[in-house]
């Protein structure tokens, strides 16, 4: 197998091709049925900036995963070795430089879209960078991070837009608390490799048993914001969509209770993923 084999491949494990056909799926979930119609009155779907502004945040978020694989090479050896792909799939100086040209083609696609959309996306590729260099390693913060930024990523499509950012701000309110549930899963899951490698996320600082109990107050407050939201937009359909939806968190809420091995907190974690998808398809019955 030749070197440029090995690349190839190591870019798309690398750039993690699911987590970005879920985001450009959300972001046209958002712009069909929620957004409908530019304000010049077509359809999105005749607009090219919308697909700029799927690609650059394509770009931004493989260049965060980029950088983030980079950063944890040595943590991934403990906690995934047969996952880790910078130095043996893709070399290390090539990673730095596809993060960087992914980073500038991202922004500079936001400018031909709108200055406010560059901007937001400078913003997230340096809070990418950030969080992969130093905030991850930190209680929380980190978490609250990579979640913020699931979100936006919903909400962008309203913000450029203007139109029905409420409801679509619903769903980003929902991408972000699961998504933060699953930040935390996989800090659970990925404990011994962040602890010998100096990590201070929750499940190190405040312990196992506490940091589920964290989960249980994050899922609390989701299920309060969703209510409250749901209530402000005052549509029957979210209320049947996500009482159903609620059911299935019950069950997902009850698995994390139960869990306590490594390849439990990894099954939530695509449970988690799960819960995302089925959650944006709603997007087709408003």
């Amino acid at each position: 197998m030749t070197d440029r084999t090995i690349s190839i491949r190591g870019l798309f494990r690398i750039s993690r091709p699911i987590n970005l056909l879920m985001v450009a799926f959300a972001q046209l979930m958002a712009a069909y049925f929620l957004i409908e119609r530019t304000p010049q009155g077509l359809s999105v779907l005749q607009d090219y900036r919308l697909y700029l502004l799927i690609l650059a945040t394509l770009l931004i978020t493989a260049a965060g995963y980029m950088i983030n694989d980079y950063y944890d090479v040595k943590i991934d050896y403990v906690n995934r070795p047969n996952e880790v792909i910078v130095g043996k799939g893709i070399k290390r100086r090539v990673v730095i430089f596809l993060h960087t040209i992914f980073n500038f083609t991202g922004i500079g696609l936001g400018v031909l879209v709108a200055p406010r959309i560059a901007i937001v996306n400078f913003v997230a590729a340096f809070l990418l960078w950030l969080y992969s260099n130093r905030l991850k390693r930190e209680p929380f913060i980190g978490n609250l991070t990579v979640a913020f930024l699931t979100g936006l990523s919903v909400y962008l499509v309203a913000f450029y837009y203007q139109k029905n950012e409420l409801l679509v701000l619903t769903y980003a309110i929902f991408a972000f608390f699961l998504n933060l549930i699953r930040e935390i899963l996989k800090d659970i899951e990925d404990r011994n490799g962040d602890r010998k490698h100096g990590c201070r996320t929750l499940p190190i600082v405040i312990g196992f048993r506490k940091t589920k109990q964290v989960i249980f107050i994050v899922a609390l407050c989701f299920v309060s914001a969703i209510l409250i939201i749901t209530f402000e937009i005052n549509k029957p359909e979210l209320f049947y969509y996500f009482g159903g939806l609620g059911i299935a968190f019950v069950w997902f809420m009850r698995k994390i209770y139960l869990a306590d091995r490594k390849d439990h907190f990894t099954q939530l974690s695509t449970w988690a993923k799960i819960l995302m998808l089925v959650g944006t398809m709603s997007m087709a019955f408003l």
